[in-house]
């Protein structure tokens, strides 16, 4: 099997919402409901959380606050 992407930046909306994320390696952000569905079929390294109705997308726990998605996405 292939070895899954790495995330190495992110987006966010005005609200503080993760909208895109960059693969390494990609120059393009891929938008979360994309890498979402990437992410199901083990192609990206990343973790699908489910809350209520909704699916996010989190980095898998390491115990390191600068690699999780909102640490990124900071200006």
């Amino acid at each position: 099997m292939a070895k899954k992407r790495k995330v190495v930046d992110a987006k966010r909306d005005k609200n503080g919402n993760i909208t895109d994320v960059l693969l390494e390696g990609n120059k393009n952000f891929t938008s979360t409901e994309k890498a979402l569905g990437m992410t199901k079929s083990g192609l990206i390294d990343l973790v699908v959380v489910k809350r209520k109705d909704k699916e996010h997308l989190r980095t898998r726990p390491d115990g390191k606050k600068g690699n999780n998605l909102d640490e990124m996405a900071d200006d």
